[in-house]
């Protein structure tokens, strides 16, 4: 491991907003994350593969009336996000350590009102779709932990995973899905808030579209 590896993953010990595996709440905060976390009753969103976190820190920084939880399973990736919004004196935010199918571990029945997917693995091989993000045994489990009306939001360069995405969430039965293959020649552009992850920063400088669509679970 890395110098600054491991300096990550040791921050990520002494950080208020890590949940990790070791830690107190990691075996009680689902259900609690109001209570326990954010002191307060606003309104969840996650951040799924949030790499760094710049989804999470972002939009908590746009919206203090809101929690955002970056979730990965990349310990040094978070690190960088929790020490961002630390520095940015970010109350609103935490980050959990965990792979997405572990999600009803950590969340109760109707615990969070919004979901966003940024640029995940596309999982292009056939044999990898069980992992894809919007997969049907996962959307069952955003479907468990969303309230009524919850919203998904998924951003992505890949054509090929945007559209087996739009099929298995019409398949699902999701409501109002809107989308767009042009996202930043869309009226839709409005609606990610102007950002980026850094893999859409390399995405966009070599001229890739950005695929992005939203959608209700009932």
């Amino acid at each position: 491991m890395g110098r600054q590896k491991a300096i990550r993953f040791e921050s990520n010990i002494t950080q208020e907003n890590v949940i990790q595996e070791g830690k107190p709440l990691y075996e009680k905060v689902k259900g609690l994350w109001n209570k326990e976390v954010f002191k307060n009753s606003n309104p969840i969103v996650l951040e799924l593969g949030c790499g760094k976190g710049e989804y999470t820190v972002g939009l908590a920084k746009l919206f203090p009336d809101k929690n955002f939880i970056g979730i990965d399973i990349k310990g040094d990736r978070i690190a960088v996000g929790s020490i961002k919004a630390t520095e940015a004196n970010l109350y609103n935010v935490a980050f959990l350590r965990t792979k997405v199918h572990e999600l009803e571990s950590f969340f109760n029945e109707n615990e969070v009102a919004e979901i966003w997917i940024t640029f995940p693995d596309p999982q292009v091989l056939q044999s990898g779709e069980r992992r894809r993000l919007t997969n049907p045994r996962f959307l069952e489990i955003y479907d468990k932990i969303l309230a009524a009306g919850g919203c998904l939001h998924l951003k992505t360069d890949s054509e090929s995973f945007f559209k087996y995405s739009v099929s298995m969430l019409k398949n699902f039965g999701v409501k109002e899905l809107t989308k767009t293959e042009d996202l930043y020649n869309s009226d839709l552009n409005v609606r990610h808030y102007n950002i980026k992850t850094r893999f859409e920063e390399i995405f966009t400088a070599k001229g890739f579209n950005i695929n992005y669509l939203y959608c209700y679970f009932s």
